[in-house]
């Protein structure tokens, strides 16, 4: 475990470090995009941060090929190759899109040579688990479409998501984490060493969201673009096949007896391949769906932009832009670890079932109307001061004493009146009028 926290760190380190000089490259380089109307952010933002996230990918599994440990995995697979080789073309074609808006059809096709490419190089599907059946091997070309598939639908279900400030790192950080649980757990476990490449990507891919996300946190001061979208939305494709397709659910036969039809019955909680990397991107697979329909019974195309996306729906609802950001969080979280419980043994599940109920206790009060959390007292000066407790808030900004140092219920009572904003700006609005978002005007037209 030490040697995947080092490798997750040194990833996540050398991507916070260098999205502040990529930042300045795509300022200077003019890959700041005019504001479009499905647009949320009001400023001309600077993308191409999937290039510090590149780099960051690179040097984990650079560091990774040095460390004891984790240097068999490099030996013994060529799936950290073909994934770097897949991964560089899909950034490749991403950095043109953030400089000169490739057309939709050529960054599909791009996506299929990024799949066919990793494929060629041996991480593909080999075989599918059907409970009930058993192991069904696949021939060439049904696992070279089956894997194209997944590629092309997890990239483009990442893409479809990174519609608001950290949305799609957040989301795919915290489905990282629950496939790295998983992954983990069959390689260590269970000592299926086929699992170790989709362990060692699952913890890079964390790494890459932790690294980036502090520069992307609303308000955003820099956005992944495609660059970044479909790279880590192929990583998590990648993890996904070598698990699926490399680790042959047989060999849980020795630990549970019997044919293989009674083992693939009885280990169906203990090693669901299919379930939990399709569970993971659940909700950015629904939102991809949702928007093809919505867009073909409109008569678009189903590549045309529009505002129908599920974040979009939730803050026209009114939601602010971190609540609804925080609500697909918790969301993803509830999915992702709920379906992980049921792959762990009665002895760990004291571990995960803290995890799902705090994602629904989260979840819930994030929807409850006019509900915004506040932190402690203590915590008052280390937090951002919309987070803040309006005495601390007003006493802080005039100078005076902060919260919790003296003051009177009217005084209360006064601050918080004057403090107080109109419904739907900084949270949901059940009660009251909604506030829909205003249309938005490129950068540079008169208003």
């Amino acid at each position: 475990m030490r040697n995947y926290l080092l490798t997750l760190c040194i990833t996540a380190a050398v991507t916070y470090l260098l999205t502040g000089p990529v930042r300045k490259f795509a300022i200077a380089s003019g890959a700041m995009p005019e504001i479009r109307a499905r647009d949320v952010h009001r400023e001309p933002t600077p993308r191409l941060g999937g290039i510090a996230m590149f780099f960051g990918l690179c040097s984990g599994l650079l560091v990774a090929d040095h460390l004891d440990r984790l240097n068999s995995v490099f030996a013994l697979s060529n799936e950290p190759r073909a994934l770097l080789s897949g991964a560089a073309l899909i950034w490749l074609i991403g950095v043109l899109d953030d400089k000169f808006e490739i057309d939709a059809l050529i960054k599909l096709g791009a996506q299929m040579i990024a799949a066919g490419v990793m494929v060629v190089q041996g991480l593909t599907i080999l075989w599918l688990p059907i409970p009930g059946i058993g192991t069904v091997g696949l021939t060439q070309g049904q696992g070279t479409l089956l894997t194209v598939a997944l590629v092309v639908l997890t990239i483009n279900a990442v893409n479809f998501v990174d519609g608001l400030d950290g949305l799609a790192a957040g989301m795919v950080c915290i489905a990282s984490a629950a496939f790295f649980l998983y992954a983990y757990r069959l390689w260590f476990g269970y000592g299926i060493e086929a699992a170790a490449p989709a362990t060692l990507f699952a913890a890079v891919l964390i790494g890459m969201c932790l690294g980036f996300l502090p520069h992307n946190m609303h308000p955003a001061r820099i956005f992944m673009g495609d660059s970044g979208s479909m790279l880590i939305g192929l990583v998590l494709a990648a993890s996904a096949i070598s698990i699926t397709g490399q680790v042959d659910p047989d060999t849980l036969k020795i630990f549970e007896g019997g044919s293989t039809r009674q083992a693939t019955h009885a280990a169906l909680p203990v090693f669901i391949p299919l379930l939990l990397p399709l569970t993971i991107i659940a909700i950015p697979m629904a939102d991809l769906f949702l928007a093809i329909v919505r867009r073909t019974w409109k008569g678009q195309s189903p590549f045309a932009a529009d505002r129908g996306h599920l974040h979009h729906r939730l803050l026209e609802v009114g939601h602010s832009h971190s609540r609804a950001v925080f609500i697909m969080y918790f969301w993803s979280a509830l999915i992702a670890f709920g379906t992980l419980m049921y792959s762990v043994h009665s002895a760990s599940m004291w571990i995960m079932l803290p995890i799902v109920a705090l994602s629904a206790i989260g979840l819930v009060l994030l929807l409850l109307p006019r509900f915004k959390p506040r932190a402690p007292l203590w915590a008052q000066s280390f937090v951002p001061p919309r987070y803040r407790r309006r005495r601390f808030r007003k006493g802080y900004a005039a100078g005076g004493p902060e919260a919790g140092e003296g003051g009177s219920p009217d005084a209360d009572a006064a601050a918080d009146e004057d403090l107080r904003v109109p419904a739907g700006i900084n949270g949901a609005t059940a009660i009251g009028a909604r506030a829909h978002l205003p249309e938005r005007r490129k950068a540079g037209t008169p208003s």
